[in-house]
């Protein structure tokens, strides 16, 4: 039967039912790779915001302003692109995404397992991985002012 509190034991199932710990030993393991998974995901993220950065950072062609701008905006915005080609920083801005949420989601899952052990090295490997790799430069907010009206 599944756990439906926190409780502290080396005997868990992790997101697969092969994936058993029965000893100490194989329970430290375990621990250690979900530890080593939260700061891999801490690394992704910091590699996913610069990636966002560089994207935004690139040429955009807008149109020229018009008096009746709401009217002529479309209904329908076109997919994001930069003279025409995608732009390939915003892809691999989009892989990052979808790997970084594979990765999260799974981290969540283990942590429901509701194994005391489990929960605090996710939530150290998430620390830890936060202080290594996060420069805290995602709280820069880019500002782009294409027409300069004033």
């Amino acid at each position: 039967m599944m756990h439906m509190t926190f409780y502290w034991g080396n005997k868990v199932t992790l997101l697969f039912d092969f994936w058993k710990t029965d000893s100490w030993s194989s329970y430290a393991l375990a621990l250690l790779a979900c530890f080593i998974v939260s700061v891999f995901y801490q690394y992704m993220e910091d590699r996913r915001q610069r990636f966002k950065i560089l994207s935004s950072n690139s040429k955009k062609n807008y149109p020229p302003p018009s008096s009746n701008a709401a009217v002529n905006t479309p209904l329908l915005y076109s997919f994001p692109t930069v003279g025409g080609v995608w732009n390939s920083a915003r892809f691999a801005t989009a892989i990052l995404f979808g790997i970084n949420s594979a990765i999260g989601y799974m981290l969540m899952l283990a942590i429901m397992s509701f194994n005391g052990g489990v929960f605090v090295a996710v939530v150290l490997g998430l620390s830890i991985g936060y202080l290594l790799f996060r420069t805290g430069e995602e709280d820069v907010v880019v500002v782009d002012n294409p027409c300069a009206c004033a």
